[in-house]
């Protein structure tokens, strides 16, 4: 199982000098921290984000993996978005982010 700081790496890595996304965003990880990510940066910061993503963090892992579906994940309560509209209009650039993890 990875670490909040091992997962933090990751997604430093994938995010690399520009994450592709228009908006900031911040996985609530239910208690085991967050990951706050910007443009160029990505951090564990607890700070206001233009789309909040609640997770557990073996849940992020799984998606991260490509084993769990964000929609399938939504639909059965293990991940809740701050605003539907926003997460769907970054969909294209939260998967491209997401294969640079795996």
């Amino acid at each position: 199982m990875a670490t909040l700081q091992e997962l933090t790496e990751r997604m430093k890595t994938a995010v690399g000098s520009d994450s592709g996304l228009d908006k900031t965003l911040k996985f609530d990880l239910k208690g085991d921290g967050v990951i706050f990510i910007d443009r160029t940066s990505v951090s564990n910061d607890d700070k206001p984000a233009d789309l909040t993503m609640t997770i557990s963090l073996p849940d992020l892992v799984s998606m991260g993996e490509g084993k769990l579906d964000a929609m399938t994940a939504v639909m059965t309560g293990r991940l809740q978005l701050s605003d539907m509209g926003l997460a769907m209009s970054q969909q294209s650039k939260l998967q491209a982010l997401f294969s640079k993890m795996s």
